[in-house]
């Protein structure tokens, strides 16, 4: 079974990473982490939902999730940097070295970070290694900083244009992350 970042009660993930009002009142009931996120849904919390399932997930298998959601909704001819964004994304899901996330941060600003792929790409950046030059002392990413990414670049997918669509694809991106959990066997003892 692979390694989970699930270290933290429901509710205890709720208070350390702001998920919300709603989302707190909702942890107080006895929920499982599928039951919570379905709870989460029924209330269109989506953005929580997006949050609690980027932060419970294995950052590699989240940024794969928010690698996969940024291009469904790609425009038809993306921008150079936005390709770049998320071939560097790719590059990093399927050899995790330091040599494919060190040039991300770079190649995210360049495709925006108010950008799906800008966002995924600065989760792989986050998702471990240093956050300084190499040549300067190891400066570890904050905690949470590449899941806050990964919810933002999952959040940014679904309002992409057109706006009406939102809530349907945000139903989309969270089932997406569910079956992914339950690929992984996330809450399986």
């Amino acid at each position: 079974m692979p390694e989970t970042k699930v270290k933290y009660s429901i509710p205890e993930l709720c208070a350390r990473y702001g998920l919300g009002d709603t989302a707190a009142a909702i942890a107080r009931l006895e929920h499982d982490g599928p039951s919570f996120v379905q709870a989460l849904m029924d209330a269109q919390e989506f953005p929580a939902a997006l949050a609690f399932l980027s932060y419970v997930l294995p950052t590699r298998e989240a940024i794969w999730w928010a690698w996969t959601c940024a291009r469904r909704t790609l425009v038809a001819e993306p921008s150079p940097a936005v390709q770049a964004a998320l071939d560097a994304t790719e590059r990093w899901i399927a050899q995790p070295a330091e040599v494919n996330r060190r040039p991300t941060l770079e190649i995210a600003e360049s495709a925006d970070l108010g950008t799906p792929a800008g966002c995924a790409a600065l989760a792989v950046f986050f998702s471990g290694g240093s956050l300084a030059p190499p040549e300067l002392p190891v400066v570890a990413p904050p905690p949470g900083a590449a899941a806050r990414a990964i919810a933002g670049s999952i959040t940014l997918a679904a309002v992409s244009p057109p706006p009406e669509k939102a809530p349907e694809r945000f139903r989309q991106f969270i089932g997406q992350g569910l079956e992914v959990a339950a690929r992984i066997k996330l809450w399986e003892s």
